[in-house]
């Protein structure tokens, strides 16, 4: 596989649909189509972005479907190379074999993300935004939605490239006056020098800030919901869902491994985990189901301890303290409660009635609000992201740090030159062949 191979795939998803798309993208995109499509002009003759009717036949020249074709010429394409589009049937089966058609006439199948990896490749896009259409295409919110579309058009790689911008220009300026001492370029020193390094490390601390927000966006706040058997737990997650995604059930011990699901919340992300009951006559698979309970509340944003209202207090509760990543709710509300949790302060709720839900909901926004968990900035780094920054920060530390020591111009610059490395492979202006395989193995085959 090489970069100069003309690949296909099927871009859109599998299943029965009105129209599927097939691409194909290389040098060889428009001889391919060329070999398979019939109509009254040869693809060859193609204006670029017309679409075209036609059939396509197979090897043996039996046809296969009647399709709609355009051609997109280099550069003019979104992967900067010829590409063609056809637009098939959308049946699984007529769809793979109008795939099959193209490989047999000369491409080979794409590899998951290639299709977008060329684009960058080809400089259609910088890293950031080849990342951002994997954001696009898996937002939950509208926040989200907006934070990956400012991506993709840029807004993230601008700042990247400002920063860039000023460490090359301080970085020059230092390196001018230790290559050529005969020049008398006399480099920028103390409170100056100070100044033009601190405004970088303002730059990159600042990105740095945005990376809770990032996960958020991307993965949501992780809710978890715990507590004693039958008390509620998959009823909760049902209401907050708004349908029923978990089996309710009057028998003890009925949820024994960890559920996950996404509910939108005013435009935040929520990771809704239902957990496995806890109590302490547990076979082994319930046993495992706990262990998992715990393991998810060491990694939880927040958590909702619930009870049954209805039932005595357990013992663990005359202990309970007050806190802020922590929601106590009573559930059953329309039962009578029982008189251990008399002036308990909690919230209490129905699961049954939907009291007290709408309360709840607000709680929780607050506490993640409380929490900074909130995303405001649709510009928010990834991990990958994060990693390249402070990976840079430490480096700016190291050079002011030398700044601060007195050290010779040499040394200041080897950090100041590692602080650009590491901000530069944030949009792959170093590194490229490091780091493409992680980012571009996340998409789907056909993007």
């Amino acid at each position: 596989m090489t970069a100069s191979d003309t690949i296909a795939a099927i871009s859109t998803p599998p299943g029965e649909g009105a129209i599927a798309l097939v691409r194909v993208s290389g040098a060889n995109a428009i001889g391919v189509a060329g070999k398979i499509f019939r109509g009254k002009e040869k693809p060859s003759r193609f204006a670029s972005h017309v679409q075209h009717f036609g059939e396509i036949f197979d090897g043996a020249h039996r046809l296969i479907d009647q399709v709609v074709l355009s051609v997109h010429r280099a550069p003019s394409s979104y992967t900067g190379e010829d590409l063609v589009e056809i637009s098939c049937h959308g049946g699984t089966l007529v769809s793979a074999k109008v795939l099959e058609a193209c490989l047999r006439a000369g491409a080979r199948a794409a590899r998951p993300g290639e299709f977008t990896e060329r684009a960058f490749l080809n400089g259609k896009m910088d890293l950031t935004q080849a990342e951002a259409v994997i954001d696009l295409i898996r937002a939950k919110t509208d926040l989200a939605l907006r934070s990956a579309t400012e991506q993709l058009e840029g807004r993230l790689g601008e700042k990247i490239r400002k920063i860039c911008d000023e460490l090359v220009a301080l970085l020059a300026h230092i390196q001018a006056s230790i290559d050529f001492p005969e020049e008398g370029i006399a480099p920028d020193e103390g409170e100056r020098l100070r100044a033009r390094h601190d405004f970088i490390r303002e730059e990159i601390d600042s990105l740095l800030a945005t990376a809770d927000q990032g996960r958020i966006l991307r993965e949501g706040v992780r809710v978890v919901i715990y507590g004693a058997t039958n008390a509620g737990k998959s009823s909760l997650l049902n209401r907050l869902l708004g349908y029923d995604r978990v089996i309710v059930s009057d028998t003890h011990g009925t949820t024994r491994d960890t559920i996950e699901e996404t509910v939108n919340l005013d435009g935040v992300p929520i990771r809704l985990l239902d957990t496995a009951g806890l109590r302490p006559l547990a076979n082994g698979i319930e046993r495992e189901g706990m262990a998992r309970t715990e393991k998810s509340l060491q990694l939880a944003d927040l958590r909702l301890h619930i009870a049954d209202r209805n039932a005595p207090k357990p013992p663990y509760f005359e202990e309970w303290i007050v806190d802020a990543n922590e929601i106590v709710i009573l559930n059953k509300s329309d039962l009578r409660e029982n008189d251990d949790w008399k002036n308990f302060d909690a919230l209490r709720i129905s699961c049954l009635t939907g009291e007290g839900l709408l309360e709840l909901q607000k709680q929780i926004l607050a506490r993640i609000t409380e929490q900074n968990l909130r995303p405001e900035s649709p510009v928010a780094i990834n991990t990958r992201h994060r990693d390249c920054l402070r990976r840079a920060l430490e480096s700016c530390d190291q050079a002011r740090a030398g700044m601060d020591q007195g050290l010779s111009s040499e040394y200041i610059a080897v950090d100041l030159n590692e602080a650009l490395r590491a901000v530069g492979e944030v949009i792959g202006g170093v590194d490229v062949e490091q780091i493409l395989d992680s980012v571009f193995s996340q998409f789907c085959i056909g993007k």
